[in-house]
């Protein structure tokens, strides 16, 4: 686990966050750690932004709250955020990942719509988190590896909203790579 004192504030925040029902919060903690998975290309990082942005989109949907299961969903993933925050400070990280896979796994637990409803929203934050750090140049591919996505569902999304024409994405054309490298060989 690369940046534990990061993926440990955010989880504490995260916590916070649900319990004061501060949704714009939560979504902010998933782009903070969008940033640190892109960068270290950590699986622990990359489930943590996957996660907390699926939860910031899940506790934005009031309607989500008056379905069957909603309190046992909801309580599953207080626990389970505490218990993820316990493992990191104690430096469990087996333990950690199991726990947090616990939230994902809570769907299993759930019935009707509401399973539906946030299993969608699970896939989706892949593709999402997934285009997120192809934005910061990792390469398609090796970042559909790393969400365990397909490269056409990242294209197509990326193609969609336009992340394939972000500066950091795209290359530098033939004749400015030449004449940088002249430039160097000065």
């Amino acid at each position: 686990m690369k940046e534990r004192e990061n993926i440990l504030e955010i989880l504490k925040e995260t916590k916070k966050a649900i319990k004061e029902n501060n949704c714009s919060l939560i979504r902010d903690l998933s782009n903070h750690t969008i940033n640190t998975a892109s960068l270290t290309q950590d699986p622990d990082n990359i489930a943590v932004a996957v996660i907390i942005y699926s939860l910031s989109k899940i506790f934005e949907r009031r309607d989500y709250r008056g379905l069957p299961g909603w309190e046992a969903f909801y309580n599953i993933v207080i626990s389970s955020l505490e218990h993820s925050i316990k493992d990191i400070e104690s430096g469990n990280e087996k333990d950690f990942r199991k726990d947090f896979k616990s939230i994902r796994d809570a769907i299993g637990k759930l019935s009707g719509k509401l399973k539906k409803y946030i299993e969608d929203v699970f896939r989706m934050a892949e593709i999402n988190k997934a285009s997120r750090i192809y934005e910061h140049g990792i390469s398609m591919e090796q970042t559909a590896r790393l969400l365990g996505i397909s490269m056409f569902e990242l294209a197509d999304y990326a193609g969609k909203t336009g992340i394939s024409n972000v500066p950091t994405a795209k290359t530098m054309d033939v004749k400015l790579r030449v004449k940088i490298a002249v430039e160097l060989f000065k």
